[in-house]
């Protein structure tokens, strides 16, 4: 089996393939303070709730955008299942090509969605990434030539925003957030609520219909959201047609493929 991990600034996206089929699937805090062994205990834990073992794994790949915890979760996942992680990143020999100005800068996030996206989708496609941060990734497909990252934006992401609106000032509460029904809030709460999830769906769609009047081509690319807010910001936006929560895992798994790891 293959263990995939994405690890991100807040959380941790954590896969387990057999096959190209995702079988299971869990989310954890990225903990700068865990050591290797407690990421270890982690995963050994998760692998036996969902019914499975540490000894199953023959091969694990991971895609980081937190540098000060990757070196822990990798040496946890040696220390739990005796196999070193491949690490994907800018100098991965991937089936895509990085058209930007700075390719070794490319979140390794990013270059992941843009794998899965070529595979599942097969056109022109616009990737917005609900995570601590909401990226926006450009991705054309050639038949001849391929997938091709071709830039995009990286906006603050919906729990990051309003984390630093309630810190930032002294008289707003802490907001658990639901989708409002109104846009004028009758509550602070609600006030909340309204600026932050309206206005991400409102700055996503506007930033999406930016993208494609700049699209380098007359093909009309599809819009999918993926990353661990999609669900609760997806639908309040126009633009987005679909939500493949799974797609980074999924791109993992291709490349995984791609360099050459069997499980």
């Amino acid at each position: 089996m293959l263990l995939a991990l994405d690890i991100g600034n807040t959380e941790t996206t954590v896969g387990l393939f057999a096959g190209d089929r995702l079988v299971a699937h869990w989310r954890l805090h990225t903990t700068p303070q865990r050591t290797p062994d407690e990421w270890a205990a982690a995963f050994t834990a998760q692998l036996t709730q969902a019914g499975h073992s540490t000894e199953e794994i023959r091969a694990a790949i991971v895609a980081s955008v937190a540098p000060q915890v990757t070196h822990s979760v990798c040496d946890g996942i040696q220390a739990a299942t005796t196999r070193e992680p491949v690490r994907v990143d800018g100098r991965s020999k991937l089936p895509v090509v990085l058209d930007v100005d700075e390719p070794l800068t490319v979140g390794a996030d990013r270059i992941v969605n843009t794998l899965a996206a070529v595979e599942l989708f097969k056109q022109d496609t616009i990737v917005v990434d609900f995570g601590t941060a909401t990226t926006f990734d450009c991705i054309t497909v050639d038949g001849k030539r391929g997938g091709r990252f071709i830039g995009g934006v990286i906006m603050p992401g919906v729990r990051t925003a309003s984390d630093e609106l309630v810190r930032k000032t002294a008289k707003l509460p802490a907001t658990e957030l639901l989708p409002p029904t109104r846009a004028i809030g009758r509550r602070t709460e609600d006030c909340i609520r309204v600026g932050v999830l309206w206005g991400t769906a409102d700055a996503v769609d506007g930033l999406v219909r930016r993208i494609k009047a700049e699209w380098p081509s007359k093909t009309r690319p599809m819009v999918v959201a993926t990353g661990g807010l999609a669900g609760l910001v997806a639908p309040l936006c126009k633009e987005i047609e679909s939500v493949h929560a799974d797609l980074t895992l999924i791109g993992l798994r291709i490349a995984a493929a791609a360099l050459g790891l069997t499980w």
